[in-house]
């Protein structure tokens, strides 16, 4: 039993770094049509898809969230951190006590579970139990933030207008995606799906808020599905602050149990 807890809180640590009180920012509202010319040539296109990430070497983000896991529910608190390209910590908190901590970077996974007194460190390939193997650190990084995925724009993606919005659809070593894009020219929705074994990621973003000169959604959905696994994440930003001092501590106490 204990395993199979672990098990859970891991997998929904990995899909929440993937991803309070309403925004006190503007919102900022999208167009009813993209200032764009149809016959824009791709790399152009690209560009301009592109140039509408958020730029940073650290993001601090705080919410709430609602989780769904297999139709248990739960509502909880995330303070997540990122340093770009290097690390994503998040700690989990409910009732104010803090359940579980995560670090994830791009060669390892360490996950503390407090409530089980159980700690798990894997090599980044481990999430590829739950997820395609195309699935790496930078795809989850760019999903969390809210910007592109690097590997989507490859030679044979298709870029399309459809209904006055940018759509990016193709297939990447087994993996199909298909992204579409707001009147804003950012991520609207991700969708996700490796045919062969039957796993899913949706990711829904809502409106965007203007941070520094850059948009940034005030929430995103997750919707996962990974076997007889079904996970449904809803984050609520409440604060985010781009270009901090970050620390990301993450200690084992030595009554802990590892698990393999």
């Amino acid at each position: 039993m204990r395993r199979n807890i672990f098990n859970s809180l891991l997998f929904l640590a990995l899909v929440s770094v993937i991803m309070a009180c309403k925004t006190k920012k503007a919102i900022v509202k999208p167009p009813s049509v993209v200032e764009t010319k149809e016959d824009t040539r791709k790399s152009e296109t690209i560009k301009l898809l592109r140039d509408k990430d958020i730029s940073f070497s650290t993001l601090s983000l705080k919410a709430k969230a609602g989780l769904d896991i297999n139709g248990n529910t739960n509502n909880v608190n995330m303070n997540i951190r990122m340093e770009k390209d290097k690390k994503i910590w998040v700690s989990i908190t409910a009732l104010g006590i803090e359940v579980a901590r995560a670090l994830i970077t791009p060669d390892s996974i360490k996950v503390r579970n407090n409530l089980q007194g159980v700690y798990l460190k894997k090599p980044f390939n481990y999430v590829h139990t739950y997820t395609n193997k195309q699935v790496d650190f930078a795809l989850l990084q760019a999903i969390f933030s809210g910007n592109t995925v690097g590997d989507f724009f490859r030679d044979e993606t298709l870029i399309a207008q459809e209904n006055g919005v940018w759509t990016l659809s193709g297939v990447n070593e087994g993996l199909a995606y298909r992204v579409i894009f707001n009147t804003l020219l950012k991520v609207n929705e991700h969708n996700l799906n490796d045919i062969a074994s039957g796993r899913a990621l949706r990711v829904l973003y809502g409106e965007y808020q203007n941070i520094n000169g850059y948009l940034f959604p005030t929430n995103l959905k997750i919707n996962s599905m990974a076997g007889d696994k079904r996970i449904n994440i809803n984050l609520d930003f409440s604060k985010i602050e781009r270009n901090v001092e970050l620390e990301f501590p993450f200690n084992v106490p030595n009554k802990y149990e590892v698990i393999n």
